[in-house]
């Protein structure tokens, strides 16, 4: 079910650098999305919005991210 209000600015903020830090993981892995993607299995938009800060992941996927990148998960969300 969609949120009625949109999340404040500071979780947005946040989903943003936990993207940021997804991709960072992912590129010193020498990782593309596309393979992070196929590993999990999720299509790569959605891996897309994910490292952009545009898709709220979930616990479940956040673990298979970093299980599938091969980093602990407290890495991708510190």
């Amino acid at each position: 079910m969609p949120r009625s209000t949109p999340p404040p600015e500071w979780v947005l903020a946040r989903r943003r650098q936990i993207g940021d830090q997804i991709r960072a993981a992912r590129l010193q892995a020498n990782l593309t999305q596309e393979s992070v993607a196929h590993r999990i299995p999720m299509d790569r938009a959605t891996c897309v919005r994910i490292e952009q800060g545009q898709a709220a992941a979930l616990l479940d996927t956040l673990l298979l991210i970093a299980d599938a990148i091969g980093v602990p998960l407290a890495e991708l969300v510190q």
